[in-house]
């Protein structure tokens, strides 16, 4: 079996305020899979992300890659666009912080935003956006930079059962394109099933992995899977997961 994307073993995150995040916390990253991490609030799942996107430490255990950090994509619960700024713009600050010219960024620019099908809007201020669509533009840029993972938390959090669902079908037939690794947090376990190669389970005080479960349903899912004994069957196993993960941490 080829060696994980990124593994961490015996992760520990202590706040100056003594609060723990996480204690003991072993995961591995495979390649190429779109991995869900699910729990309640306060488990430490975006402390994970952050942990894999360098933005935070660890206080103990190792972050290991396999061979070099490779580029990485960040996708926040808030879109975090610029609000004076076009879409086009918006998308090419990652690349603008690289040293790269707008000429130069012109074609990634425009080829992100093609993906997320937003090509029309490249001209509109987030003011003149849907909230789905403010979102899609912070998964341009996300993409502009070609990642080889693709780290979202909760992206879809604030949005109506509509344009959550309609996300959902878009960001899966994005990543079988791409062939990229994705970390997703979500609270959801619908969301999460629904996407996912495979979900890990936390618990929280003090944050660590419970369970992990693949998820066994075919690539390109598509929304008739929704409807499909499969996908209920592992939306129940999820949530009987999630249930143990929380019982675990009224216990403690």
């Amino acid at each position: 079996m080829a060696p994980p994307l990124v593994a961490l073993r015996g992760i520990g995150r202590r706040f100056p305020n003594e609060t723990v995040a996480l204690d003991g916390l072993d995961l591995d990253v495979r390649r190429g899979e779109f991995l869900s991490l699910i729990g309640p609030s306060g488990c430490g799942k975006s402390t994970v992300l952050r942990l894999l996107a360098g933005l935070d430490r660890p206080s103990a255990g190792t972050v290991a890659w396999d061979g070099a950090r490779p580029e990485i994509g960040f996708v926040f619960q808030d879109a975090t666009l610029m609000p004076w700024a076009t879409a086009a713009d918006n998308v090419f600050l990652p690349l603008r912080l690289r040293g790269i010219g707008r000429r130069d960024a012109a074609p990634r620019i425009g080829e992100a935003l093609e993906r997320v099908g937003l090509a029309r809007f490249a001209g509109h201020r987030p003011a003149e956006l849907s909230g789905g669509m403010r979102m899609r533009v912070s998964i341009a840029r996300a993409l502009v930079v070609r990642p080889r993972l693709l780290l979202m938390d909760e992206p879809f959090a604030a949005l109506d059962e509509i344009t959550r669902l309609k996300l959902n079908d878009d960001l899966a037939e994005l990543v079988a394109a791409l062939g990229t690794t994705v970390v997703f947090v979500t609270h959801s376990v619908t969301e999460s099933v629904y996407l996912s190669d495979r979900l890990v389970v936390m618990a929280a005080r003090p944050g660590r992995a419970v369970a992990s479960l693949d998820v066994p349903a075919p690539p390109g899912r598509g929304e008739d899977i929704r409807l499909t004994p499969l996908y209920v069957e592992a939306c129940r196993a999820a949530s009987a997961a999630l249930r143990g993960a929380m019982a675990a941490e009224d216990v403690l």
